[in-house]
This record gives structure tokens, sequence and C-alpha cells, in this order.
């Protein structure tokens, strides 16, 4: 094959990552960026589209440069993405109608409670989802009613709807292709699983016009080529797939059971359940994991909304960090959280609770509580998260889960990675590379083109870092956790 790599754009809540990959798994170059967090008010995350996409072209000319290579040199792109954002744009301009509505965003809150008796459990059985705000068709359905004509202009066709991964396509091919993977489609709130269409009833109920929604398409496969004005050539777009279903792929998570945790802007709990579809009874979300050749792998999820982003916060809100990669040493220089409890809620909490209405909590502050408290609480609360989801799991699977995979810029952290193995009892590994949703976008764009010819042959270039194994007593982990559930109670319903 003349055209040697791969190129992955990994499109995140807080930031845009370009990778160039080539066949033995390795980044030969890469470009990273944050882009602006919009925060009109206190139920509100806003992105620009337009900024993502000139942030994505700036970025991809970067990784290229990178790397000493040009578009020729690529052979495919793939693309993963933050999921359930909303955009909204004019088909014949190309441009969006308002902001982006993030899925952090709360602001349909009252509305979904004012149609949880009649929806919630007819739209969990077909979607494999939570009546939730992170619903895209919530956000289309805020749209529908708030933007100046918009239904009308919907239901005439001049409008389209898109997650990032739709935004992205319809702009690198200049406007030709409306199309979402099968991974994003299932995370919208709007997709049904039972009968593998976009859900005509619900949406029906939401006054949200089925013209407006794109081509469900598989996640490696074909979503055109772009526009060689761009960046000189026509680089063929192979796949699609959402960022935490990219992670499990990359992960090697290709059997039913396997678990991989992603510590981003959230922290997603995945496991792969194999080719049947199963709702969850326990309050996780059903996904499609990907769809490759017309065959359909699923997965349950648990995640909480804020994790990283909590870090953030401290870091650009409450400025009480320098930089992110200041936690791990204030963590380590106590030796335990003083009794303090951060629950991260800053936009509602999710699995299992589903409650849009609970806010951040920080409990147990006392005279003696310092700085260096506060950070191991915030990142402890990341942590408590995943223990919430994952007894979830184990439940609905029946599989005692005694391994899991992490990745994620948190990953980095030893200490999260050491706490999450002793709260949830099982080993965590560590890849040398924490690049999961990236790679797994480039291994399933290499995939649809032969530039890899199997699953088990685009991981033959990964290797461990690190094996974190439970050290904590179990009588202490019981006391931390029983804690943590006192605070969860505490900041439930608070903002109802």
């Amino acid at each position: 094959m003349s055209k040697q790599y791969i190129l992955a754009i990994d499109e995140g809540t807080t930031g845009t990552r370009v990778l160039v990959v080539d066949h033995d798994s390795t980044i030969i170059g890469q470009a990273y960026t944050e882009f602006t967090q919009h925060h009109p008010g206190p139920d509100r995350v806003e992105h620009d589209a337009m900024e993502i996409w000139d942030v994505t072209k700036e970025m991809l000319e970067k990784a290229l440069g990178d790397a000493g290579l040009t578009a020729s040199d690529i052979a495919a792109i793939g693309i993963t993405n933050q999921r359930a954002t909303t955009v909204v744009w004019d088909r014949k301009t190309g441009e969006p109608i308002g902001p982006a509505i993030v899925w952090q965003d709360t602001r349909m809150a009252g509305f979904i409670e004012s149609i949880r008796a009649q929806w919630a459990e007819k739209v969990y059985n077909r979607t494999g989802w939570a009546l939730a705000p992170v619903y895209s068709s919530m956000s289309i359905r805020w749209i529908m009613d708030h933007v100046p004509e918009a239904r009308e202009r919907a239901k005439a066709g001049e409008l389209a709807f898109g997650t990032i991964d739709s935004w992205l396509i319809h702009k690198l091919t200049g406007g030709k292709v409306h199309a979402i993977s099968a991974s994003n489609a299932s995370v919208t709130g709007s997709y049904d699983l039972v009968n593998d269409e976009w859900y005509g009833q619900w949406l029906d109920f939401l006054g949200i016009p089925l013209a407006i929604f794109p081509e469900v398409r598989d996640d490696s496969g074909d979503f055109g080529v772009t526009d060689p004005t761009l960046f000189g050539a026509a680089i063929p777009i192979t796949s699609s797939i959402a960022d935490q279903h990219a992670a499990l792929f990359a992960q090697g998570c290709f059997e039913p059971g396997t678990v991989k945790c992603t510590h981003g802007t959230g922290t997603f709990l995945d496991m792969n359940i194999g080719s049947k579809l199963a709702i969850s009874r326990n309050g996780l979300n059903t996904i499609i994991a990907w769809r490759m050749k017309g065959k359909t792998t699923y997965g349950l999820e648990g995640y909480a909304a804020v994790t990283g982003a909590a870090v953030q916060w401290l870091r650009d809100g409450a400025h009480m960090i320098e930089a992110s990669s200041d936690t791990e040493s204030l963590a380590t220089s106590v030796s335990d959280n003083g009794g303090v409890y951060f629950v991260p809620a800053l936009t509602g909490l999710s699995a299992p609770y589903w409650d849009s209405f609970a806010r951040g909590l920080i409990i147990g502050i006392t005279r003696s509580t310092k700085l260096a408290h506060l950070v191991r609480a915030t990142l402890e609360g990341i942590v408590y998260s995943t223990k919430d989801f994952l007894e979830t799991m184990r439940t609905d699977s029946g599989v005692e889960i005694k391994s899991i995979k992490v990745d994620g810029g948190a990953a980095r952290n030893n200490f999260i990675v050491q706490f999450q193995a002793d709260m949830l009892d099982a080993e965590v590994v560590r890849q040398r590379n924490p690049e999961a949703t990236g790679m797994g976008a480039a291994y399933m764009a290499g995939l649809a083109i032969g530039y890899w010819d199997s699953p088990e042959a685009c991981l033959e270039g990964q290797t461990i870092d690190r094996v974190f194994k439970p050290q904590m007593p179990a009588e202490e982990r019981d006391r931390l956790y029983s804690e943590w559930n006192k605070a969860i109670k505490r900041c439930m319903g608070w903002a109802k």
C-alpha cells in the first residue's frame, strides 16, 4: 500500500486531538488543543461548532506537519467524538443555526420530569437509555422550540441534525455526506434498538421531523472522501465511532464480559455483551458498541458526566491548582482525605441515579482541611463514581469483573488508578499508549480498507505500561464507600 498511514480525529468534549498512526500502532505525529467551553447559564453547556471545525482543520494540518507528511500519504481517516452533543445546521449554507448543545447540558430537566411517567419506561426499553437531558432528542426539541422557524425549516428539509461526527463528516466532505455511525446513533436517545431505526413514535411526540436525521452507517465503512481543496487530496473517511466505543475496541474488548474504563471529561465504564440486544434493568445504558459489515456488537455502560471536568473546575473555576498534573502529588501529600468527600455532580448525577437536579457537593470540611484534602477528595470522587456503576454492571451481567482496562487522560494519574483498583477490588491494566479513543477510530478506519486484516492484528503493537492490584483491606473499602453514599444522598434533588 503506497499510502502508509491512518489519520484519526479524536474530537473530545474539551479539546481536539489528531493522531497519525502507522501499521505498528505507533503514533508518529499528533496535535492537540482545547476549545472554548460556553456556560451561558447554570444549567447550560455549549460549544461553537464552527470553532470546533476550525480547530479540527488546524490540528489536522499540525499533526501531518509533526509527522513530516502530506495528505497524499494518508490511506484513510477515522473519526471519534464526544457523543450526544447536538448540532443543527443549514443544509445549503453549512452554517449552524445556533450553538451546539453539549451532552452535559441540563436545560431540559424540567421538561423530562413532566413526561417521565408517560415516556420513561417506554423510551428506556426501546433506546436503551434512561430518560435524561443527555438525550440529543431533548436538545433538538429545545432548538425546535426556541430558534425562530426551526421546526418549519426542519419539516421543509432545510436543516440537518448531527452529533459531532456527523458535523465533521459534513464539513470534511464539502457538504456531500449526511451520516452518523451506528454507535453514535445509539447514544442520541432517539434510536430504536429493537427495530433498528430512528424511534418515530418518540420523535413525533417531541415534534421533531424525521427529515432532520442523518443516515445510519456501519462504524467501519464508507463515509465519503474529503473535499480535495481542504488538504490537497481526497482522503477516504472510513470510520466514525463514538469515543467510548472506540476505546472499548482499542482496548481489545472483543469478547462478551470484557470491560474498559475511560477517564476523560467524564468517566465511562463499558462492557461488551455480544451480538444479542439486552436492555439493562438496573439503570445502566445499553449501547451499540460498534457495527462492522452489518454485524452489531452491543454493550452496557455506566458513566459519570463530570470527573476529569471536576479537575478542570479546580483549575479554571476555583483556581485552586495551576495544572491538572499537580493533582497527583497533592493527593499523595496527605495520608487520607481528611474526612472530605467531593461529589462532582456539577451537571447532575448520571448512572445509576439519573438525578438531573443533583448538584456538586463538598462535605466534611473542618479547620484542619487543606487544599491537598480537597484535591484528593476530587480524585477519589472520580473513582467512587465508577464503583457506583461497576456494582450495577456486575448485577446486570452476572459476570464477576476482576480485571479492567483503563485509558484516558486521567489514567496517567497513578493515584487515581491505584485507588480505582482498591475500591473496585479488581486489577486495573494500563496500556503504554493512553490514547485509546483515537486509536479505536484509527483501527476502525484501517480495517475498512484492509490496512489491518483483523481486530486482533490491530493490537499487535500494543504494550502494557503497568498493572495495578488491589491493596486496600475490605473493611476500609466498605467504610469509605459507605461515607460516599451518605454524601451522594445529601446532594440529590438540590436544584429541584
